[in-house]
């Protein structure tokens, strides 16, 4: 039962007489402020505007002083139901505020987004380091640790000990001296990001490539043209079409173009979007960040900032992830030569003997050496891949089947933006679970990638049920034609529900706890596993339907299709295992060995060799200068967790498959065991309870991955 604590009411109160006192001189109330008559307590974007984020962040942040204050003042021994529930109460009201500010500033980042955001950080930063440095706090939740935490029992130990050890570890123990340095890095560090944040996204949308002619986009399919119109219309008319770069070192229309010389101009437009061979650059900032990181973890006492970020995770330590990592190279580095010289011998079969496969030529010779042998091509599989037809006939179908669930959409819920969709979602029993919403269509002001979040995370305590959303960057058809996805988005979708059914299935009493809040070298885990269902057949022939026939895929193509899957996989490898190392090579550097701006480039190639993965033909999925999961989007020294969770999700994959891939039975021990329990216990033991494995078992990955 929620316990109420009369001190931490009068603090409330008196927050809310001030929410009460702005909102008259205003003479309007603040829709963020007040609690959503809509379904879920979703936030009312029809009511909400610009104008009223700045004025509710203000008041959230006087609310959670206030809270803190009323914990402090007490003159009762802290216990853990007056100091730890209040806290986890404090910032409640700030948490629903920037969870919709946060969703607009990745999402939909207008100018007026990027200005309040740019106001609004250094008042977070402030109020982040109060807290994590107010003695007073600290003291109590540190009495309530040494005295009850042995008496504990399930999430009430859980929460406490999170609590703690997240106070230890960002400097509550520190002296006053180093406590003032860590404030003023926190500080600047909120200030690089909040930079990395505004400039890497606009350096993107101006990397686009011009074509002047129609004939220079020979080899793309109709539709593709049509959105390179689309595109350049979008980005200013220049030419009569643009070819827009994504977030990835790589671009999906490299596979189709037939003139290698826009090939070659894509591909630099992509590799150089923002590394000062133009009017974008990140190296500074890059630089500055990996300093100021090193130099928070020699505070703390560790040699470097991996070993700081990795203590709390799965791998422990940036040598286990080395171990891992090495293991993986040995063995894919003989097949990415040899894939890489059966794709030039293959080119040099109509360009001549003397013809040098460059990294923008790969992918174009590659999907016509998969359509020789093979007999299949995006272009041929692309109408059986509707965007609706995936998530409803796809997605929802495999989660329907799986885990008994059923989606239903509400029209009645404004949202950000009118290409996004909401659902309501209900259990096997027809009881109402969450609030599903998607976003998936690519615009200027969308950062790049996919990824998922929520407007509110579930919490018995606070009586809240999920709020989870979805983004991704397809490119939307032309008014009238269907929008048409790549196998990769295909993946891409049921990869990002994967995260958004750990957040709608969690069943946990603190909010703190609940869905996603697990280590990096976890949370991934979901998700990957999930994209597990995209190719099983009962679900791959449920949503695998033509666009305007509604015939489901001929069986000989989608035999051919499932096989090109695994086919010449090394590529997807390699990318991703140089981007992991470049990572942890930035966050193991001591902060008096970080290399300024100016040796940034060549400090990523030489990190590249060291680790045997310096290949011209095989770039990281991101260099250092657009690498955003590690700059700007909370994977320092975390990118690894793709790999180590793609382990854990083929051994999770491998269980569903013995059971029975579909069988709700083995859903639902899944849920109890993993989805459910969010933060709420040992993560390696969840595992362990489903799969029965004591340790996760590497050696089916490359087998899972065609290698």
């Amino acid at each position: 039962m929620k316990t109420k604590n009369a001190i931490m009411t009068i603090a409330i109160t008196s927050a809310l007489m001030t929410t009460f006192t702005a909102c008259q001189e205003s003479q309007r109330e603040n829709p963020l402020l007040q609690e959503s008559e809509l379904p879920f307590g979703a936030p009312d974007f029809s009511k909400i505007e610009y104008d009223d984020y700045l004025p509710a962040f203000e008041t959230a942040i006087l609310n959670t002083r206030e809270n803190i204050h009323a914990i402090v003042i007490q003159d009762e021994e802290p216990t853990f139901e007056n100091t730890i529930l209040p806290f986890e109460e404090s910032d409640r009201l700030l948490d629903r505020v920037g969870r919709v500010f946060f969703a607009l500033a990745s999402a939909d980042k207008t100018p007026e987004i990027s200005e309040i955001e740019k106001a609004v950080m250094p008042m977070l930063t402030a109020l982040d380091n109060e807290i994590k440095f107010n003695k007073q706090l600290f003291e109590r939740i540190r009495k309530v640790y040494d005295n009850e935490y042995a008496s504990l029992e399930g999430e009430e130990k859980k929460l406490l000990e999170e609590i703690y050890k997240d106070f230890v570890r960002d400097g509550a123990l520190l002296s006053d001296e180093k406590m003032e340095r860590m404030k003023a890095i926190n500080i600047r560090l909120s200030d690089l990001e909040q930079q990395w944040g505004d400039l890497l996204p606009e350096a993107t949308n101006k990397a686009l490539v011009w074509v002047e002619n129609e004939d220079e986009l020979a080899g793309l399919s109709d539709a593709d043209k049509a959105q390179c119109k689309k595109d350049a219309e979008s980005a200013g008319g220049k030419a009569p079409y643009a070819i827009v770069i994504v977030n990835t070192t790589q671009q999906p229309l490299l596979t189709s173009l037939d003139n290698r010389e826009l090939r070659r101009k894509v591909y630099e437009a992509s590799i150089h979007r923002c590394d000062g061979t133009n009017e974008f650059n990140t190296y500074a900032l890059v630089s500055e960040i990996a300093t100021l990181r090193a130099e928070q973890a020699e505070i703390m006492g560790y040699p470097n900032y991996a070993a700081y970020a990795l203590e709390r995770s799965m791998a422990k330590t940036p040598e286990n992830v080395y171990a891992f990592l090495k293991s993986l190279i040995e063995q894919y580095s003989p097949k990415a030569d040899a894939e890489t010289k059966a794709i030039e011998e293959f080119a040099q079969q109509t360009e001549g003997p003397d013809f040098k496969l460059q990294p923008y030529d790969r992918f174009y010779y590659s999907a016509k050496m998969k359509k020789q042998l093979l007999n299949v091509s995006d272009d041929e599989v692309k109408p059986y891949f509707n965007v609706d037809s995936v998530l409803i006939n796809g997605v929802f179908y495999a989660a329907n089947r799986a885990y008994g669930l059923t989606f239903k959409e509400r029209t009645d819920i404004p949202l950000y933006n009118p290409d996004m969709k909401a659902y309501e979602v209900f259990d096997k029993d027809g009881n109402s679970k969450a609030l599903f919403c998607c976003d998936y269509y690519r615009r200027p002001t969308k950062r790049g990638g996919a990824w998922m979040d929520g407007f509110a995370k579930q919490s018995r305590y606070f009586e809240q049920k999920p709020i989870i959303f979805n983004v991704c960057n397809y490119a939307k058809a032309p008014e009238g034609k269907p929008s048409l996805l790549t196998w990769d988005d295909v993946t891409t979708m049921f990869h990002e529900f994967g995260h958004a059914l750990h957040g709608m299935l969690s069943d946990c009493n603190y909010n703190r706890l609940s869905g996603t809040s697990v280590a990096r070298d976890f949370v991934e885990m979901p998700s990957q596993f999930n994209e597990s269902f995209a190719s099983i057949p009962e679900v791959f022939d449920h949503y695998a339907k033509h666009c305007e026939t509604g015939e489901p895929m001929p069986a000989d193509l989608k035999e051919r299709m499932l096989k090109s899957i695994t086919f010449q996989t090394a590529y997807a490898l390699g990318e991703n295992l140089a981007a992991t190392c470049l990572d942890l090579a930035w966050h193991m550097l001591p902060s008096d060995g970080v290399p300024a701006a100016e040796g940034a480039s060549a400090f990523e190639s030489e990190a590249l060799k060291q680790i045997g993965l310096l290949n011209e033909q095989i770039p990281p999925r991101y260099r250092t200068s657009y690498f955003n999961h590690v700059w700007g989007g909370g994977y320092s020294a975390g990118y690894y967790s793709y790999l180590w969770t793609e382990v854990l999700a083929v051994n999770i994959a491998d269980i569903f498959a013995q059971r029975g891939a579909l069988d709700p039975a083995t859903g639902a021990d899944f849920c109890n065991k993993v989805l459910s329990r969010g933060n709420t216990g040992d993560l390696m033991q969840m595992f362990t309870d489903f799969t029965g494995m004591a340790q996760p078992d590497a050696s089916g990955l490359l087998k899972a991955r065609g290698l």
